[in-house]
């Protein structure tokens, strides 16, 4: 048996697939300011770092870590309970790369270093006790949504103001797109439905059912949009609001096949549909960027 995991273990522990929505936002955050990038552009890039691959991947070590016994029901293959991770090398991963991700900070201000001390408080509160967030879908969601979507877009727009913070409206549409997240982040929990229960851990599927939950996660993902859609109308913006309701119709028409039959399909909303929703996402801040 190993004692030390190999470099494809560790890889696969920080799981790089996640690491695309902070960025994301991250990245949507700096465009929503209207201002030129080449100005800060190695803060910039630090930050889309930092997002990634260094406090996203803190949350998947940490998650992982403390998901090992319901992993060894629902995922048996990964690093952890398959004996690939040995010992506690999950947790010390965790906890060096939760210092990396804080004074990797340092050079983006004080500012910048809150951000990110609050994304890393909310990867440790989801996952370890005595919190653990996730024990409830509702909260760990949303907690995760916030941290993701909307920490990450207004920590970009923050930076790129130079520790400022950004106007009300970059702020609300950051806010929404965070709400919205809430649903896609409950497509991960049809996969886990029966660990979950087993575990006592109260996700939406676990709880609702796999029908009303599929039915919420729908009204959660479209609802924030259509707000989205509203404000950016009320504010002048032109053609980013049809441009997002197009996005929209075609979420709408993907969740109608979703609905059909949620567990089988959760994977395929996620992976077909939820790149319509993050699209509408930089629509929003490309408008937003012409409004200031």
């Amino acid at each position: 048996m190993r004692s030390v995991p190999n470099a494809s273990a560790i890889v696969e522990l920080l799981k790089p697939v996640t690491w695309f929505p902070p960025m994301w936002a991250f990245t949507c955050g700096v465009v929503s300011t209207g201002l030129p990038v080449r100005d800060r552009l190695g803060s910039v890039a630090l930050g889309v770092l930092i997002t990634g691959p260094l406090v996203c991947a803190t949350s998947q070590a940490a998650n992982d870590w403390f998901d090992r016994h319901v992993d060894a029901i629902n995922e048996p293959h990964r690093p952890i309970p398959s004996g690939r991770m040995p010992g506690t090398w999950g947790l010390r991963i965790a906890i060096v790369w939760t210092l990396l991700s804080l004074a990797a900070a340092i050079p983006l201000g004080p500012t910048g270093v809150l951000a990110v001390a609050i994304a890393l408080a909310f990867a440790w509160a989801y996952s370890a006790p005595p919190f653990r967030l996730k024990q409830n879908g509702w909260i760990g969601n949303a907690a995760v949504g916030i941290t993701y979507e909307g920490l990450a877009w207004v920590t970009g727009a923050v930076v790129l103001l130079g520790g400022a913070l950004p106007d009300g409206r970059v702020l609300a549409i950051a806010a929404l797109y965070s709400l919205g997240a809430h649903g896609i982040l409950t497509l991960n929990d049809f996969k886990a439905i029966d660990g979950d229960r087993r575990m006592g851990i109260r996700s939406l599927p676990a709880t609702l059912g796999v029908s009303r939950a599929a039915w919420v996660l729908c009204a959660v993902m479209v609802l924030p949009q259509l707000l989205v859609i509203g404000l950016l109308r009320t504010w002048g913006a032109s053609g980013a609001p049809m441009g997002i309701a197009a996005l929209v119709a075609v979420q709408l028409g993907l969740m109608a096949r979703f609905l059909a039959a949620p567990r089988e399909r959760a994977l395929f909303l996620s992976a077909v549909g939820v790149p319509f929703y993050v699209s509408g996402m930089m629509v929003a801040a490309v408008a937003l960027r012409s409004l200031t």
